[in-house]
């Protein structure tokens, strides 16, 4: 038994939201304030554990509207499946047929009339009736522990008669075993006040009182064991960690142990129906490696013989901990001009192979889309860099705007494409790429012979070219193929030219719609930025830190060129297209210096393509 859905209606920020779960771990993430710890009460309105009170709302918990005064009652509708005989015998009065011919328990929570002070009054029913109210053995059979964020461990892990710790030795003792402490600690006790020191601490007291009190005053003491039988143990059962006290021992480990003894106490009790465990920022005093240590487990709590699964609920503003968890395991929570949505990865159709490329590109700094408001994704650190200094000369501070800047690495945009736009998540995506304009050229090489080097490297660049634009492969090409290969010829177009864009770039611009847009200039951006006179002088002055001499001579044959265009090639080709590939300048390098020359120089220019994807993820009708 599971909980496989929730829908909050009118409750803080969110107006009308349903969030999908699947069996086990869940891992709610999202920008700050945009619902999660909502989303957290709302569990918590039926699913609260023994020491925590459920919540109580006010009329301030209300969903305020943009137009108008909030109003209207708060209500929250669960859905759990997967149901066992037994489970359907203890929710009968909440069972629903699927159109699976399985059965569904549906529960209901409503927060309505409130009082003078504002506070409401709480209703719990089952199925489609109010009338038939939730009864106390259903809630009993609903198990839930909330971890709230902050938490102080060390203070869970005191001894007392309801710690966590009590419970599971409760759980985990039957009444032999009782019988069998109870005996050990007679013993012990007995072997104690036997012991002369003991002995001497008692007479020293007794003596001393009975002289202050007086014979008629004085009351019977004994010194022994404070814990005498499995009860009293059982309340004052501590534990230690590499022999120190909890309280001495670190914030992060606590939090981990603290979760063990939790999560040891559900899977072995017996008694509810339902298990889960709700925990708010579990990142929080724990170091990377430890994150990740402790979502490997939580994404697959191993279970042993006699004990029962447990649903977990987890929320994070950890990207390394969103990048290490599985795509399926993400519920992720989106405010844009509709209010907050939410998007299920799970649900997105990828293409052969491009779902686990997306969990392996995804990495601490990738996965910070889950958590963006706005995304540029560029194809390098080059462009990383220059488009954040590009946007400072527009005016636009991109951090302010909330925009998440994303390197893929290369062209590997279609593995993250699918997460946004209209089916995914609704936020403004502006995909920053390289035109790669190309002619074809026809290449003569000889049938008969061995090729030479030339010659496999025309086989192979028609190849590739062919494989680019999708022409089926022929079993038998012919002789005459043989003679003449075709492959891509780079172009160096004008401002004013209309290139033939590469088959990537037009796949890319199929996937647009109202959130998701794709942004080219002519070739490459380096390119670009050289086909705008005011920006050679800079690029110049930032290759001259690097390589002074390679500056020196490149500005002057940049100067003898006829026009503008012919100035780009030059500028460009001379930096990154020389013959000799290994002599070219490093883009991540040169491209630091010429942010920071753009920073200093306020006439650059920025090209048009790129003044457009900036003001897209800017656009002012989506609030940062």
């Amino acid at each position: 038994m599971y909980l496989a859905a929730l829908r909050i209606k009118n409750f803080r920020k969110l107006r009308d939201t349903k969030l999908n779960f699947q069996p086990g771990l869940n891992v709610l993430v999202g920008p700050n304030n945009v619902g999660k710890s909502a989303v957290v009460d709302a569990l918590r309105t039926l699913l609260a554990g023994h020491d925590e009170p459920y919540p109580r709302l006010d009329v301030s918990d209300r969903h305020r509207p943009v137009v108008g005064e909030p109003t209207g009652d708060i209500s929250f509708h669960f859905i759990f499946r997967d149901l066992s005989l037994e489970d359907e015998a203890d929710f009968i009065a909440a069972l629903k047929p699927c159109a699976d011919k399985t059965m569904e328990a549906h529960i209901h929570v409503r927060y309505t009339d409130a009082d003078q002070t504002g506070r409401f009054r709480v209703k719990r029913w089952c199925g489609d009736h109010q009338e038939v109210a939730l009864t106390s053995d259903m809630m009993e059979n609903l198990r839930g522990v909330y971890l709230q964020p902050l938490r102080d461990a060390a203070q869970g892990l005191r001894p007392s008669r309801n710690s966590q710790l009590a419970r599971l030795l409760h759980l985990l003792t039957d009444d032999k075993g009782r019988e069998e402490i109870n005996e050990a600690l007679k013993e012990l006790d007995e072997k104690l006040q036997q012991n002369k020191f003991i002995q001497n601490t008692h007479t020293a007291i007794s003596s001393r009182h009975s002289s202050m009190m007086g014979k008629q005053l004085a009351q019977t003491l004994s010194v022994g064991l404070s814990a005498s039988d499995f009860q009293r143990l059982s309340a004052r059962l501590s534990l230690t960690a590499e022999a120190l006290e909890i309280e001495q021992n670190g914030l992060g480990f606590n939090n981990l142990i603290f979760m063990a003894v939790v999560l040891s106490e559900l899977t072995k009790n017996p008694d509810a129906a339902y298990r889960s465990l709700i925990v708010e920022e579990p990142e929080a005093h724990l170091h990377p490696q430890l994150q990740r240590v402790l979502l490997r487990y939580l994404a697959g709590v191993p279970t042993s013989e006699g004990e029962r699964s447990v649903q977990l609920f987890v929320t994070s503003h950890s990207p390394n901990f969103a990048s290490n968890s599985k795509l399926e395991s993400l519920v992720c929570l989106v405010e844009n001009d509709a209010g907050v949505e939410t998007f299920f990865p799970r649900d997105i159709k990828f293409a052969k192979g491009k779902r686990e490329k997306l969990e392996r590109y995804l990495d601490v700094t990738r996965a910070e889309l889950f958590f963006a408001r706005r995304v540029i994704f560029v194809e390098g650190a080059a462009e990383l860099m220059l488009v954040d200094a590009l946007a400072k000369l527009m005016g636009f501070d991109l951090r302010e705007y909330g925009v998440s800047l994303i390197s893929v690495e290369g062209l590997n945009f279609d593995s993250f494409l699918p997460l946004f736009g209209e089916a995914g998540l609704r936020i403004p995506v502006a995909v920053v790429t390289d035109a790669d304009p190309f002619e074809e050229e026809e290449v003569v090489i000889p049938i008969d012979g061995e090729l030479d080097a030339e010659g496999i490297e025309v086989l192979l660049a028609e190849a590739a070219y062919l494989e680019e634009i999708g022409v089926p492969e022929e079993a038998d090409p012919g002789d005459e193929a043989v003679k003449k290969k075709v492959k891509r010829k780079a172009v160096y177009p004008s401002l004013e030219d209309n290139v033939r864009l590469s088959s990537n770039t037009i796949n890319m611009k199929a996937l647009e719609d109202d959130f998701v847009k794709v942004f080219h200039g002519q070739k490459t951006l380096e390119y670009d930025l050289a086909l705008l006179e005011a920006n050679r002088d800079p690029m110049l002055i930032a290759l001259a830190d690097l390589h002074p001499r390679v500056s020196a001579t490149l500005r002057n044959i940049v100067d003898t060129q006829p026009d503008n265009t012919a100035k780009a090639k030059a500028l460009f080709c001379g930096m990154f297209e020389r013959k000799d590939s290994r002599s070219n300048v490093q883009k991540g390098r040169y491209s630091q210096a010429l942010a920071e020359q753009m920073v200093k120089n306020a006439g650059c220019e920025v090209p048009d393509y790129l003044q457009n994807a900036i003001r897209h993820v800017c656009q002012e009708r989506f609030k940062p």
